[in-house]
């Protein structure tokens, strides 16, 4: 039960929220202010709020804004800690966030460096952050052309940080605000988005890679990168990486475990992979099934952060320009172009292609992973083919002869014939499956 508000000669002392904390509400030209008074009790509220009184009748804003500042840090029990020095104190904290890549933990610290840049104070301290701060920051973000995505990351990183460092803040974590996160339907005039590659996209990759004029380092495992990803729908990483222990050529079967996800899912070997696999074989000297192309990719720099998976994939992309498309566009509202195609459409392609093929949404997911948001893209998608049946419904012409049906009709009918000529016998063929 919320306790009663008390006035005083300026302004009132109430309680919000169920913990109970008493706050001073008062009126400055008109507008409404409030500050927490730290206590629980009201007999101590009111001795703190009328220490206000004499600073609210005060003449001038700033005049005002210092004295609560100073009036907030006498109440105030927690320890004190200018933000500038902040990150070493996260930086050591148990509870700090552990990413798994050092670019992600590097992210951490200068998305706070940027934060910190834009705040401009070197004296403001933790508990100075408020949530008018926070906001002023989100709207700066929202100017710097990044991704919905992107910024909500960033959001999520600093409040992370302030939740850690609690103890150095009187009040709730200013960065909790759901109005500091942008939505998806913000970007839904944007169209631009992963694509996945058609079969004749997939089949001019597979012979740019097997044509000599074409030229990249270490291309003999590239193309079996290639070939992994377009056959076992796998991520780059996955397949850069994968080690000839977890391939069973014998049973025709691959094992993997997802770096992203830790998901261990299990592929049979499609006779395309099979053979470019025992070309693979050629070149063994460690445990690594491409083993230059991933000496090149696990390279790190003086911080532990990787800096040849950036290299390799340039690599990869160079194959898809080969054959006449565009990795990445420029979109209005972003300073960074947008990949639209990349290796990852190999695992976009394979989702496509089973979906298409009616194979069970289950098995795909077998495959590529039960986390993977891919499968529910393709597998909402009804097909062209269930589409042409809707169409033909509603004129009237749909027919529930299936196609199987349909063959098994026109084969009766050419078995019926006396004579056949060399079009019918391979119309035959066809409708058999020879």
């Amino acid at each position: 039960m919320a306790k009663k508000s008390v006035k005083l000669d300026i302004g009132t002392i109430y309680t919000k929220g169920s913990d109970g904390t008493y706050f001073f509400r008062y009126q400055i030209n008109g507008q409404r202010k409030a500050v927490s008074l730290k206590t629980k009790n009201q007999d101590e509220a009111i001795t703190e709020a009328k220490k206000l009184i004499p600073v609210v009748k005060g003449t001038t804003l700033d005049v005002i804004s210092a004295h609560v500042k100073h009036a907030r840090g006498l109440a105030s029990k927690k320890k004190s800690l200018l933000l500038n020095l902040a990150w070493d104190k996260y930086s050591e904290h148990p509870d700090r966030a552990t990413p798994a890549t050092v670019h992600e933990q590097e992210s951490y610290k200068s998305t706070f460096d940027e934060f910190i840049k834009f705040v401009s104070n070197e004296s403001m301290e933790m508990r100075d952050v408020t949530p008018e701060i926070t906001d002023k920051f989100a709207q700066h973000l929202r100017k710097t052309q990044i991704s919905v995505s992107t910024h909500n990351r960033k959001i999520k990183r600093i409040r992370k940080i302030f939740q850690v460092l609690s103890e150095y803040r009187d009040d709730n974590n200013p960065f909790t605000a759901k109005s500091l996160m942008r939505k998806d339907r913000e970007e839904q005039e944007n169209e631009v988005r992963r694509l996945s590659f058609t079969r004749e996209q997939e089949q001019k990759l597979l012979e740019v890679l097997e044509d000599n004029k074409h030229k990249v380092m270490h291309k003999p495992e590239i193309k079996v990168i290639y070939y992994l990803g377009m056959f076992t729908g796998q991520r780059f990483k996955d397949c850069v990486l994968l080690r000839w222990d977890k391939v069973d050529l014998n049973r025709k079967r691959i094992w993997v475990k997802q770096f992203k996800t830790g998901s261990e899912v299990t592929i049979p070997i499609a006779n395309k992979l099979m053979d470019a696999l025992l070309e693979a074989q050629a070149w063994k000297r460690n445990e690594y099934v491409c083993p230059e192309v991933a000496d090149r990719y696990r390279k790190v720099d003086k911080n532990g952060k990787n800096t040849g998976n950036t290299l390799v994939n340039i690599d990869a992309l160079r194959v898809i320009k080969w054959i006449g498309l565009k990795p990445s566009v420029e979109v209005p509202g972003r300073k960074k172009k947008v990949t639209i195609y990349g290796f990852h459409s190999l695992r976009h392609s394979f989702a496509s292609h089973c979906a298409e093929a009616g194979v069970p949404k289950a098995a795909v997911m077998s495959i590529l992973g039960t986390n993977s948001e891919i499968v529910d893209k393709y597998y909402t998608h009804i097909g062209e083919e269930a589409q042409e049946k809707a169409i033909m419904a509603i004129t009237g012409n749909f027919t529930t002869v299936s196609a199987q049906e349909r063959i098994n009709k026109a084969l009766t009918i050419i078995d019926s014939l006396k004579s056949k000529n060399k079009a019918m016998l391979e119309i035959e063929k066809v409708l058999r499956g020879n």
